[in-house]
């Protein structure tokens, strides 16, 4: 049996327990009664009798009224389907109506929702709590908890199917050559191709000023056998000196012709991208080469495998980088939370703009629950459900009309007595 189970269990002897107490009350009045009666038949029964008689008498009434009152709610007294009786199981329908209409009035209004929520400091409590190193410890462990869960349930080839649709497959699906012209036409026209320049000419400038020895030999590979070898040394070191003065210049002038026709080449490489039909086909037919080789047929996969790893390892790690990052922002949020009152009051004015819309436009649909509900309770059902939770202190009503009744009874015997004798 689990808690709600001995909970019901209580409620019900609890029940039985008042309706015996109750029930008892009426027997002992009926006792007295028959009893008075019974002294008072001999003739010689003693005044106080009466007053005896006409209290117990009273009680009966008013105990056997209360208990007709009380049941009246749940069922047909004695199952005698009087009018107006078993009201319950006649009107559950209406109840539960007009408890979610009290509901959503009294306790779902926007004001109430509003007013609620600003006196419980939300952001001030979560940030004060957040901000305790026990507390932002727990919430990486627990969120490596989560996380771990997640990527357990997970199915590889799922997750895979999910990266190549949405990363790999989408970017194979548009053609290459516009985007990528448009975005080299931005960056020529913002001169971002000025320091690539800058960077190829120093490095061919430096090129030059090491390549003699790589002259000498192709010029004494290439030259006539019948040169002599001081001619070819005259023109390896011609060729180097001049190789060496062109680079200067290229490295040294931003107008050069060389990097004025890098610029123009870059230009209508840009513009073709865009515009050209043969140059869109061979920028496809690059693409198509790119994207059938097996490092890009796989990425998904080894994408996934190595997310995958890194995951587990930094979720069962306890000084992970992963969980001390979430520790150190927790802490960190927590301590905002706390201490910044305008960042307080924006996360409040968040909460309360969204408690009152939830409010204002759900909150039919929230207390809808309980119509829904009780709705689809059986009658009797309800009329038990109900009875489970609110008639033990109705018993009190049979228990008191017996006390009330009693001494009612006999404040009016005691009246007439006087007034008639």
């Amino acid at each position: 049996m689990d808690e709600a189970d001995r909970a019901l269990a209580e409620k019900r002897r609890q029940l039985l327990r008042m309706k015996t107490v109750a029930t008892g009350f009426l027997v002992v009045a009926t006792i007295v009664y028959v009893l008075c009666t019974w002294a008072e038949s001999g003739g010689d029964a003693a005044g106080w009798v009466g007053y005896l008689k006409a209290a117990s008498e009273a009680g009966m009434v008013g105990a056997m009224a209360d208990w007709f009152a009380v049941t009246a709610l749940f069922r047909h007294p004695m199952r005698i389907p009087i009018p107006h009786t078993a009201i319950i199981p006649k009107k559950k329908d209406q109840l539960g109506e007009s408890l979610s209409s009290f509901v959503s009035q009294n306790f779902l209004h926007p004001d109430v929702v509003e007013e609620k929520v600003l006196s419980a400091e939300i952001p001030f409590r979560v940030g004060r709590w957040m901000a305790q190193p026990e507390n932002a410890a727990r919430v990486a462990k627990e969120s490596s908890t989560m996380l771990h869960a997640l990527v357990g349930i997970l199915r590889d080839e799922d997750v895979q199917q999910v990266i190549d649709a949405t990363i790999v497959r989408r970017l194979a699906e548009p053609k290459w050559g516009p985007p990528i012209g448009k975005v080299l036409a931005e960056l020529i026209t913002e001169n971002r191709q000025g320091p690539l320049l800058d960077l190829l000419a120093e490095r061919a400038h430096q090129w030059a000023l090491a390549s003699q020895e790589t002259l000498d030999t192709i010029v004494m590979r290439d030259a006539p056998q019948w040169a002599p070898r001081w001619a070819n040394i005259m023109i390896s070191e011609k060729i180097y000196r001049e190789l060496v003065e062109f680079t200067w210049k290229v490295r040294s002038n931003p107008n050069h012709e060389v990097r004025l026709a890098a610029n123009r080449f870059l230009n209508d490489f840009a513009h073709d991208l865009q515009f050209d039909e043969t140059t869109i086909r061979k920028a496809e037919r690059i693409k198509a080469e790119v994207m059938g080789r097996e490092e890009i047929t796989g990425l998904a996969e080894a994408t996934w495998r190595v997310a995958k790893r890194l995951i587990l390892d930094s979720v069962e790690d306890e000084n992970s980088t992963l969980r001390r990052k979430v520790k150190e922002n927790v802490v960190h949020l927590g301590t905002k939370l706390r201490d910044d009152a305008a960042l307080n009051a924006k996360v409040n004015r968040w909460l309360v703009g969204g408690a009152r819309y939830i409010a204002g436009n759900y909150a039919r649909e929230i207390t809808g629950i309980i119509t829904d509900t009780i709705a689809r309770w059986d009658a009797e059902e309800a009329s038990k459900k109900i009875e489970l939770q609110v008639g033990r202190d109705l018993q009190f009503i049979r228990i008191n009309g017996t006390v009330v009744g009693s001494l009612a009874g006999l404040v009016i015997y005691a009246i007439s007595h006087l007034m008639f004798g």
